[in-house]
């Protein structure tokens, strides 16, 4: 399976430093023209389903990709939503400390069994296929720790997943995946 991930565009709560985790976000006016600059790179893509992250702000991103994908089945699930961030959620940047975290945080272990368990239902659905996954910086960032076959831990070592930056995959039942491109966000410049 081929599998293109990308994140959401830059939304409103991204410009003013507030940690989403759960709320819904709003794309912000870059964020929309963003959306709509890897719609136009990944146009021309055979896509046989989208799945999204059923937050407003990688969802209203996937529909905007999905405007030169019309007949292609686009599906918002809870596996792709950003890590939980419990009592965090909607806290300003300045007030979060990552090496002291609420015990109501979603842990990333948890994060990276739901990482693995949207990207198995979509072998599974599209073994041979092309998949675009539109999600958020953490749980994309899970999704690589399990498609690189890594510890939990390395989710905080990936990169930062840049707004709508794409990735591709082949994903193989063997799990001996390749990586294409990672991150990539030459469609913004």
């Amino acid at each position: 399976m081929k599998l293109i991930l990308t994140r959401h565009g830059e939304t409103e709560e991204n410009i003013k430093k507030i940690w989403q985790g759960h709320l819904p976000g709003k794309l912000s006016k870059l964020g929309i023209e963003q959306a709509e600059k890897v719609a136009l790179r990944l146009k021309d893509e055979k896509f046989d389903a989208i799945y999204s992250s059923d937050l407003a702000r990688s969802s209203d991103t996937a529909k905007i990709i999905a405007k030169y994908h019309k007949y292609i089945p686009i599906y918002f699930v809870k596996e792709l939503r950003e890590v939980d961030l419990g009592s965090y959620t909607g806290k300003h940047n300045s007030e979060i400390d990552l090496d002291n975290c609420p015990p109501d945080m979603e842990t990333r272990k948890s994060m990276c069994k739901r990482a693995k368990i949207i990207l198995d239902r979509a072998y599974e659905e599209y073994p041979y296929g092309v998949v675009l996954f539109v999600g958020h910086n953490a749980i994309n960032r899970a999704l690589l720790t399990v498609i690189f076959d890594k510890p939990t831990e390395y989710v905080k070592e990936c990169d930062i997943q840049h707004n709508t930056g794409v990735s591709i995959f082949e994903i193989t039942e063997d799990k001996n995946h390749k990586v294409h491109l990672l991150n990539c966000a030459k469609h913004l410049e």
